[in-house]
């Protein structure tokens, strides 16, 4: 349910199961919607998959834009300022 939601580490982990369980093409899609998502997890786990040939260069290429994408939407100088003061 917490997937379906849109809960990154829900779809980490359900990638993670699906892997174990020889289902690469799912566990591959349940990653890139975490990734999608920005969970740094979840694109080292897909990282993974693409070196042991699980995963196409392709959704590899384009998890990566989008894990990127995520990244920078999350970026704000209200964030940056909330961090710094964090920090201090």
């Amino acid at each position: 349910e917490a997937a379906i939601g849109g809960h990154p580490t829900a779809r980490h982990n359900l990638g993670c199961r699906e892997a174990e369980n020889g289902n690469y093409e799912r566990a591959t899609r349940h990653l890139i919607i975490a990734v999608n998502l920005g969970h740094e997890p979840s694109i080292e786990m897909l990282k993974a998959n693409y070196t042991k040939g699980n995963v196409s260069k392709a959704d590899f290429a384009a998890a990566l834009r989008a894990h990127q994408a995520a990244l920078d939407a999350k970026k704000s100088p209200q964030r940056e300022a909330a961090e710094k003061a964090r920090k201090d």
